[in-house]
């Protein structure tokens, strides 16, 4: 691959924020090439097909209720070891 190649593959905002870098740039002029290298990595998302987008859904619902019910053992656990030490519960 030559350098050509390179450097066209990376968009030229590499090459741009090297030498805004050395040129010192004022304070907007950091901002507009900030914003404007947001934009070019949001290009690169993929969103998830339908598909994807229910399987992760059905993941972190059952992660969610797992942990939930962990807590919840926890503090069933807990509270029976408290009232084991101290007594009765007052109410």
């Amino acid at each position: 691959m030559s350098s050509s190649e390179v450097e066209e593959s990376g968009g030229g905002l590499v090459e741009r924020a090297k030498a805004d870098r050395a040129a010192k740039r004022s304070w907007f002029g950091r901002i507009i090439l900030f914003i404007q290298q947001v934009f070019a990595e949001l290009k690169k998302v993929v969103t998830p097909t339908r598909k994807e987008l229910i399987n992760f859904t059905i993941v972190v619902i059952a992660f969610v209720v797992i942990m939930m019910a962990l807590v919840w053992v926890l503090d069933q656990a807990f509270g029976w070891f408290t009232v084991f030490v101290f007594g009765t519960p007052l109410s």
